[in-house]
């Protein structure tokens, strides 16, 4: 939320009193919700509801039509923010095809999904250039969505890495905290399986694995045999999109290191670039090995149990439990098995990563 201010305010506070102004704005946002917790952070003020948060950005507006706002970081600054020119071209462009704003909420749900931290303008600052590269879907209809996801992830990976892009209508730098290319190409071979089996009853779960779980699954009709009625299994996996919202910005990367007897042996990443598959009674050592996220926050891990083997034993497990920064587990029985690591902050998961933990048999 951008929130212009008076200029009797600008007058008190402009003689770099940045960190001032974000500390009064939240004292007079919490005069009408005491109970809520908020705080300055860098550029604005956090409001942390039950189930949301709001970032309130406090400007004051320049007589171009473009807003100063305050920097706490680097001992503080002031800056400029043109909203209303991005607003106006995203909006005019989306007059002209009306399938822009769609393609910005697909590739959020993409990032989202596979913990990619890309900004929201950077994504609509891509898919306008993408529109912008090519004419083919101005005039085409939901049908051919499946094309239309499936290029712009090909033109994604295409592009050479740059430091930054320039907003549509302000012309503003956008930058790119890490490259997307390696997984834009991921998506894209898993567009081309999806639109592969596409009439099939497959096809929902190879959009899901690109989109997440809200893409939703297929309808179908099941005819039960007795022992379908009575499973032998508690199925206790947890998904964290039921417990906070998703909005990843940041980047965290996952090893683990893999141990028996005490002897260190190798890493996990190393073991599966090698296509090498672990044996049961193993140590294992999960470690947030890269992360840039500004404190505080809170860490949670899932660690999921595949096969028939999990099953058999009742043990899919699945729950979302805190933790720290590492997560001891070992390896038991054989299966495709998954350990996935969460950062929240402000009621909100900013960043995520998972790593496969494939066993065979001992």
């Amino acid at each position: 939320m951008v929130y212009m201010l008076p200029y009797s305010v600008w007058t008190r506070f402009k003689d770099n009193r940045q960190s001032a102004l974000l500390q009064e704005v939240k004292n007079v946002i919490l005069q009408r919700y005491p109970k809520t917790e908020m705080r300055g952070d860098g550029q604005v003020v956090v409001i942390s509801f039950q189930n949301h948060q709001i970032e309130v950005l406090p400007v004051f507006e320049l007589e171009d039509n473009s807003f100063k706002y305050p920097d706490t970081n680097n001992g503080g600054s002031w800056k400029i923010t043109k909203p209303r020119e991005e607003i106006k071209e995203i909006s005019d462009f989306n007059s002209l095809n009306s399938n822009l704003r769609p393609l910005c909420k697909m590739a959020r749900a993409w990032k989202n999904h596979h913990g990619i931290g890309m900004s929201g303008l950077l994504i609509d600052t891509l898919a306008y250039n993408f529109f912008k590269s090519t004419d083919y879907y101005n005039d085409k209809s939901y049908t051919y969505y499946d094309w239309m996801i499936r290029d712009f992830f090909k033109y994604l990976s295409e592009l050479k890495y740059q430091n930054y892009y320039l907003a549509p209508g302000s012309n503003q730098k956008v930058y790119v905290k890490k490259k997307f290319q390696r997984k834009s190409k991921k998506a894209y071979n898993q567009v081309l399986e999806a639109i592969k089996v596409e009439n099939t009853i497959s096809v929902n779960a190879k959009w899901k694995k690109i989109f997440g779980r809200p893409f939703p699954s297929p309808t179908t009709v099941k005819t039960e045999s007795y022992e379908d009625t009575f499973e032998s299994w508690d199925n206790t996996e947890e998904f964290i999109e039921d417990k906070f919202n998703i909005d990843i910005r940041y980047d965290i990367k996952l090893d683990c290191e893999i141990s028996q007897n005490g002897f260190r042996q190798d890493t996990l990443l190393n073991m599966l670039l090698k296509k090498i598959r672990l044996s049961p009674n193993k140590k294992l050592l999960f470690e947030i090995k890269e992360i840039d996220i500004p404190k505080p926050y809170t860490i949670y891990w899932k660690i999921l149990n595949r096969g028939t083997i999990a099953k058999q034993k009742n043990q899919i497990r699945g729950q979302i439990i805190n933790g720290n920064i590492k997560k001891e587990e070992k390896t038991t029985f054989r299966g495709e098995h998954l350990v996935e690591c969460y950062i929240v902050k402000n009621n909100v998961v900013v960043a995520k990563d998972r790593i496969h933990v494939p066993i065979s048999e001992g």
